[in-house]
């Protein structure tokens, strides 16, 4: 899926029957349908200005589309179309410049005008997964790869900046629009980690809930927060500051979720899953949509302020934190707790019948850094 830059009411999803759909979302109908690939269509961006937006698939292309439809109901054309050497699993647009990055056994910077990149970085991967430009450090950007690592590059320069290799595969990444050096990556040990670009020794934050791999992750126009899909079936929205969600989403018919997305006004979230659907999300569950008059207002102020006030509380803290979960997750939970104590317990006895020192004390977020290659 990709967001609208300039519109609220448009969103693009990509399939794998090599479909780009164009949907309105206050109506929730499909305005437009592109025969786009052949095979699946990997990923999608949409350009800075909004008029045109790109998609890579399995045939090796990569082709650029206008926003706006053909009025007379002809057959849609590519505005430029560019034939490469190895299939795309990535793209990204530059927030502020006609350029664009793609990935697959390397990352390629490109020129909209030119067919050929005009730049190419690559570090020891069979292939890269994921690409994103930075928001406010335009120049910057970075890529999870197959062999479990996280790089950081910059244009202006000829080699990449840094690579962190972790103990599992990143699925995605997603960098905070508020905070230039904040990064968030989504993992296949079931955690989310935010990383500070400056100092990738050591994660900023572990985010901790999910039971089973997170395949996509994005943050909040705000930077506050951000929400992360997984393989369990769930959504799930964490503080950027917390180790631990503030809610989950899930319903019955929902399978592995993809793919998610924060709109652009803070106020819904978007997610792509298995059994071909696009749902809507709140943002905050327990707000009420439509317009508000000045009553209620007042009372919902009134009433955040009292939660904020008295959030210590025991008994508030547990009603504010109680989720029910489905069956399958809530066993799986109960079962990781458990082998998490029963690792913990292991290493205590190990530690106590070793030499002094020769199992050295590990912090959770050092625990699943492998290296960190300059």
């Amino acid at each position: 899926m990709a967001k609208h830059n300039r519109s609220l009411s448009t969103l693009l999803s990509g399939a794998c029957d090599g479909e780009v759909k164009i949907w309105h979302l206050p109506t929730r109908k499909c305005t437009r349908t592109l025969k786009a690939h052949e095979g699946f269509v990997r990923d999608i961006c949409v350009r800075y200005c909004g008029t045109s937006f790109f998609t890579v698939g399995d045939d090796k292309i990569i082709k650029h589309w206008s926003m706006e439809g053909q009025l007379n109901g002809a057959q849609e054309e590519p505005l430029n179309t560019i034939l490469g050497k190895t299939v795309y699993t990535g793209i990204d647009h530059h927030w502020s410049d006609g350029i664009f990055a793609t990935c697959s056994q390397q990352v390629d910077i490109w020129d909209e005008h030119r067919s050929s990149p005009i730049r190419s970085f690559s570090w020891g991967a069979d292939s890269i997964t994921s690409v994103k430009f930075n928001l406010s450090e335009t120049h910057v950007l970075a890529s999870c790869a197959s062999d479990r690592s996280i790089i950081v590059y910059d244009m202006r320069q000829a080699t990449p900046l840094k690579k962190v290799i972790m103990d599992m595969r990143t699925n995605a990444l997603c960098w905070n629009p508020m905070e230039a050096f904040i990064f968030t990556s989504a993992n296949e040990d079931y955690n989310l980690y935010t990383f500070d670009m400056r100092y990738l020794d050591t994660p900023v934050k572990v985010h901790m809930d999910h039971v089973s791999a997170v395949l996509d992750v994005d943050y909040s126009p705000t930077g506050k927060e951000f929400v992360s899909a997984s393989f369990d079936k769930s959504i799930r929205i964490f503080p950027a500051d917390s180790g631990r969600s503030r809610e989950v989403y899930h319903t019955k018919r929902m399978q592995h979720v993809i793919c998610v997305k924060w709109s652009m006004d803070n106020k819904y979230i978007l997610s792509g899953s298995d059994e071909m659907n696009i749902r809507l999300w709140k943002a905050n569950a327990s707000e009420k949509l439509g317009v508000l008059t000045p009553r209620e207002k007042a009372a919902f102020n009134y009433n955040q302020k009292l939660k904020d006030k008295f959030q210590h509380h025991p008994q508030i803290r547990r009603i504010s934190r109680h989720r029910h979960l489905p069956k399958p997750i809530f066993s799986q939970i109960k079962e990781a707790r458990i082998m998490k104590e029963a690792r913990r317990r292991k290493e205590l006895n190990r530690r106590k019948h070793s030499k002094p020192g020769s199992v050295p004390v590990l912090s959770e977020k050092k625990k699943h850094i492998v290296a960190v290659v300059n």
